[in-house]
């Protein structure tokens, strides 16, 4: 098998995120996103991995690899993504989170739904949890936690104005991370010599694909999870990324 660059995007919120469309339904933002040219896409709601299996045979019907987890806001309020090569993984990662999550009832009057569906629609569920709060651990122990379970541990959008590395801490702290996503050039802080991401944090359906990343894989759409996933994970040790910012 020859090495081809992959166009992945690895950081998207289903109608399972609050601050997130109704509309997004795994099977839709997968379909949004084989239509943009995306290869690899990973589901990452808020604090919770409920909507992956149906994300997981989306991906199936739909031609597109796909990767599991979440988006975890750590006690520092800042974002970071844990990804799992199987929905298996991202379930019991999401049973992790939940059991330190803030018992603080959803207002979904004020908020939106939080909606937990199959590959077709189907409501299966309302997470009656609120699911944007900070849970009680640390980023230390969510890193640590990540890398013990073999998942990728990403800090998220790190150069925004709210919920990152740079508006939270201002520095990276002493933590070997998978790599980290960014928006824009230049990056406001000292990246550490990290190989470098960007996806579209898609909450809208018009916005899956809009900011992606490439790198080479001898992978395709028959390949195994692990395969996919490993895949990933030596390209970001590599440093082989192309960055698509601007998508």
């Amino acid at each position: 098998m020859t090495k081809t660059d992959i166009r992945a995007d690895i950081h998207n919120h289903s109608c399972l995120s609050p601050c997130g469309d109704l509309s997004a339904s795994p099977v839709r933002i997968v379909e949004r996103a084989a239509e943009r040219g995306i290869q690899l896409m990973a589901l990452t709601d808020h604090n919770s991995a409920r909507n992956c299996p149906a994300f997981a045979e989306a991906c199936r019907r739909s031609g597109v690899m796909a990767l599991f987890g979440t988006e975890t806001t750590s006690m520092e309020e800042v974002h970071i993504l844990s990804i799992f090569a199987t929905v298996e993984e991202a379930l019991s990662w999401g049973e992790w989170i939940y059991d330190r999550l803030p018992d603080y009832r959803h207002d979904p009057e004020k908020f939106g739904d939080q909606v937990v569906v199959d590959v077709d629609e189907t409501i299966l569920d309302f997470e009656e949890r609120y699911l944007v709060p900070a849970i009680e651990a640390s980023l230390e122990e969510i890193a640590a936690e990540t890398i013990r379970r073999n998942g990728l541990i990403i800090p998220a959008h790190i150069d925004r104005s709210a919920n990152s590395m740079y508006s939270q801490l201002g520095f990276l702290p002493d933590i070997r991370f998978s790599a980290l996503e960014i928006t824009r050039r230049p990056v406001p802080m000292d990246t550490i010599g990290h190989t470098l991401i960007c996806d579209s944090d898609a909450h809208f359906l018009d916005d899956v694909g809009r900011r992606s990343f490439r790198f080479p894989g001898e992978i395709t759409v028959e390949s195994t999870q692990t395969e996919v996933f490993a895949a990933l994970a030596s390209a970001l040790v590599a440093g082989t990324t192309e960055l698509s910012i601007d998508a």
